[in-house]
């Protein structure tokens, strides 16, 4: 196909994409898969390239998204296009931390605050033991906190490149057989996770700080570009986006975005990522505003971003030609990585609204994403 010589004239190596490339050896998918039978083939498209004036990416990308939904690639590509003409988009990924929170029940409410007191003043110790489980692995902080009689303790942890969540599971379980040692009382029983963390779920706690990664991505629209792709204006899109996030505060969002998941899912399933941390990567807040100047300011801010670009199934041969196609194949470039997420997650906001402000959200599903009669459910979907 010319897309495939055009890209790998450019540098890319497409070989597993493009189902050249060697099977992988069944030996080397132990830990990451039971019963094995073979695989799932998900289409894999490319969108861009995006201008991206990031921290850490910065340049323009071609972004791989692997999803069945017609007309997905198409968007971002249309998105993808007036950002460029507008000079790129911005991001910054900032702090970073992944959680566990463990419990502990107690026979009393007395032992339970005894508990939580000797927790709290334990924690450069039990920073040197979760030091122990990996060499990238940090506890940064603690806090616990007493129901009844029952302690709850989110820890905190870095995790280097690695999305980590397997990483703070080990830390924490040494962590609280330490602390054990030596509690006052010893809790009648205890769970590694009491789904205080928010893992795989979507929560309001990383508005506080961050889960995974927080990050943040802006850019400014012109009227011309908004007239060019979208046929609408700033007023507009400025007002479709405030009558649907009416929309969605009736429907008791946690968050305030479009379809964060779309960008996500396709990005995460393309690059070897845990897929299930898109329920909680949508805790997403995103900003439609116009300006005095007639502009059009639009901003997208993930503080639950759970990425890494090494561990996971970063290793899968297509996950690492995706990752490489984005120059984050590897320790060294998650930063990177979560602002190219966060850019095109801004991408799929302004196409969702655009598409909302400009009467065109109908028709192009039904022109680019429904089957035609010949398909084998009859066409209708």
């Amino acid at each position: 196909m010319e897309r495939r010589r055009r890209l790998a004239d450019a540098g890319y190596r497409l070989d597993q994409i493009s189902g050249r490339g060697p099977e992988i050896e069944p030996a080397l998918l132990a830990g990451s898969i039971e019963g094995l039978l073979g695989f799932a083939r998900v289409p894999l498209g490319v969108a861009g390239p995006v201008r991206i004036n990031g921290r850490a990416a910065q340049g323009d990308f071609f972004v791989p998204l692997a999803t069945s939904e017609g007309t997905l690639v198409a968007s971002f590509q249309h998105a993808f296009n007036a950002i460029n003409r507008c000079g790129g988009a911005a991001a910054v990924c900032g702090e970073q931390q992944v959680s566990r929170g463990p419990c502990f029940e107690f026979a009393n409410l007395s032992e339970a605050h005894a508990f939580a007191a000797r927790v709290t003043s334990l924690l450069s110790v039990l920073q040197e033991v979760a030091a122990t489980t990996s060499r990238f692995c940090r506890l940064l902080k603690l806090h616990a906190s007493v129901v009844g009689n029952t302690v709850y303790v989110l820890f905190e942890y870095a995790t280097g490149d690695a999305a980590g969540q397997n990483m703070v599971t080990l830390a924490t379980q040494a962590v609280c057989q330490r602390i054990l040692l030596d509690a006052p009382h010893a809790p009648r029983s205890w769970l590694m996770e009491s789904m205080l963390s928010g893992d795989k779920r979507a929560t309001p706690m990383a508005f506080r700080s961050a889960r995974g990664r927080n990050v943040s991505a802006e850019l400014t629209l012109q009227p011309k570009q908004l007239s060019r792709y979208w046929r609408t204006d700033a007023e507009q899109m400025e007002r479709a986006w405030r009558q649907a996030v009416n929309g969605a505060a009736q429907t008791g969002a946690i968050g305030l975005q479009g379809n964060v998941a779309n960008a996500l899912a396709a990005l995460f399933i393309a690059c070897g990522q845990d897929v299930a941390c898109v329920a909680e990567a949508t805790t997403a807040l995103t900003r439609v505003e116009r300006t005095r100047a007639g502009e059009l300011y639009f901003s997208i801010t993930l503080p639950n971003l759970i990425v890494g670009t090494v561990g996971g199934g970063t290793y899968l041969p297509t996950a690492r030609e995706c990752l490489s196609m984005l120059g984050c194949n590897g320790a060294g470039h998650v930063q990177k990585f979560a602002e190219i997420c966060s850019v095109v997650a801004l991408a799929g906001e302004i196409a969702l609204v655009g598409a909302m402000a400009g009467g065109q959200f109908a028709s192009a599903h039904a022109s680019g994403g429904r089957k035609g009669s010949a398909s084998s459910n009859g066409g209708d979907q």
